[in-house]
């Protein structure tokens, strides 16, 4: 972990002005102490790093105790997430719910910003972006140090383009038909800088044909860019069969994580992705603007991102002019000034999402997505998502008639899923859904499709 080190006459008005704080401030869990390398780097302020009070906080109201299943252990987690007390919430795959500790990390960050002012950067805010990607690399099997936090994924993406360049010999971008709408719109605004970008159809509707992705993937590709799970349909693409093609023909290969990280197991460096992105707002509960982006740490000597700024300096303190040298490690992907109170929120989520455990999170996933399709099947619904489990991620979409009135009717009955056009309603059930709310779900959608539409 690389911590800056400031120029001596800054280092010297910082020990002059940052005082131990009070002893009855105390550190909140949120924030993860600063590991010895970071202090080597600073030891005049490791005796004050981020101590904030923990009264004042206001818990949140209490839900009415839960029956757990001993079948059902995940169930345990109810109580951690606040909207389930009122709510059947089928919408993870779109913004998964809050946990409720994230409410004292905002409330931590707001403290530390009130009591600690610009101190704050020197005693874990600088760090934050690598230190918060650590807790997911231990989801995602990267290592740590290895995950830089951004503040989305179209930017994550961007700075991955902004890496490499389009000879005419090697300018193509392959990805799928199906791939989210923004990298699709990232791939053509490359166009102009020489990139052709190959999309590959998909057959069904459903996915993208592995042997297709693979046919298209040849010596002129300089980067594969795929979702690893499909957003309309829930697709669970091959990326162990996409990076040993890519790979054998010289290609990086790039893996948007956004629909399996938390509830689909993933090992990037097993898969050995070049590049993975993807956010914190689904599966992983943690909210919106906290991206990330993983890059194979054997790759970082030679990528210069064109999108760059000053926290991607060797020594940003230095306020040097002129072309940017970059650090050596993650920090070299990043660029202005993150985004500190996404970065607080997203942790609990992480945090609840790798003490639950992805494989158990799966075993459920599969099992509750099975019977979401038994239900839709025997209520005449149609199944627009993968029927084999291996090839399905969390998330089962029905092709109704006028699907947005559909989700607009059951968000005023408490019941929230959500719909996208050309697919229809996508069904959600997380870790912390009751089977019963998969019964409610199914008979409330049959009551409001017509019959005749079956």
């Amino acid at each position: 972990m690389r911590r800056p080190t400031p120029l001596p006459e800054i280092a010297a008005l910082l020990t002059l002005t940052a005082p131990v704080a009070p002893a009855h401030l105390v550190r909140h869990p949120c924030v993860i102490p600063l590991t010895p390398s970071i202090q080597t780097h600073f030891p005049h302020q490791m005796t004050h790093a981020a101590k904030i009070p923990t009264s004042g906080v206001t818990p949140a109201p209490q839900r009415p105790p839960v029956t757990i299943s001993p079948m059902d252990p995940l169930l345990a987690w109810r109580k951690e997430f606040p909207i389930l007390a009122n709510t059947v919430y089928m919408v993870s795959h779109s913004l998964g719910a809050m946990p409720r500790r994230a409410k004292e990390c905002l409330a931590e960050y707001a403290d530390t910003w009130a009591s600690r002012g610009v101190r704050a950067w020197h005693e874990g805010w600088w760090e934050l972006p690598i230190t918060t990607g650590d807790i997911l690399a231990r989801i995602l099997g990267a290592g740590p140090g290895e995950i830089a936090m951004q503040p989305n994924v179209s930017l994550a993406q961007a700075i991955i383009h902004s890496c490499l360049d389009f000879p005419e010999h090697r300018n193509r971008i392959v990805t799928g038909a199906l791939n989210f709408p923004t990298n699709h719109y990232l791939f053509h605004a490359l166009e102009p800088l020489g990139a052709e970008v190959v999309t590959v159809p998909s057959r069904d509707g459903l996915g993208i044909e592995t042997e297709d992705l693979l046919a298209a993937i040849d010596e002129r590709t300089r980067l594969v860019s795929v979702s690893h799970v499909l957003f309309r349909t829930s697709y669970v693409q091959d990326l162990a069969a996409i990076a040993a093609r890519a790979h054998a023909v010289g290609a990086f290969l790039a893996a948007d994580l956004y629909q399996s990280a938390g509830t689909v197991p993933i090992n990037i460096r097993e898969l050995g992705l070049d590049f993975a992105t993807g956010g914190s707002v689904k599966w992983l509960c943690g909210g919106p603007g906290a991206g990330y982006l993983y890059v194979r740490r054997e790759l970082w000597p030679t990528l210069e991102p064109k999108l760059t700024g000053w926290m991607a300096h060797q020594q940003p303190f230095a306020f040097e002019p002129g072309p940017q040298r970059y650090a050596p490690d993650a920090f070299r992907f990043l660029h202005g000034t993150p985004n500190i109170p996404g970065l607080y929120a997203a942790r609990s989520g992480y945090e609840i999402i790798e003490e639950a455990g992805v494989p158990a999170i799966r075993a459920k996933s599969i099992r509750q997505t099975e019977r979401l399709i038994e239900l839709a099947r025997d209520a005449g619904l149609a199944v627009n998502s993968p029927l084999a489990p291996a090839r399905r991620g969390g998330v089962v979409t029905l092709d109704v008639p006028d699907g947005q009135s559909v989700v607009d009717e059951l968000s005023r009955r408490g019941i929230l899923v959500d719909y996208r056009p050309g697919s229809g309603i996508r069904l959600a059930p997380h870790f912390y859904t009751e089977d019963a709310e998969l019964d409610a779900t199914i008979a409330a959608v049959r009551e409001l499709v017509p019959v005749r539409a079956l």
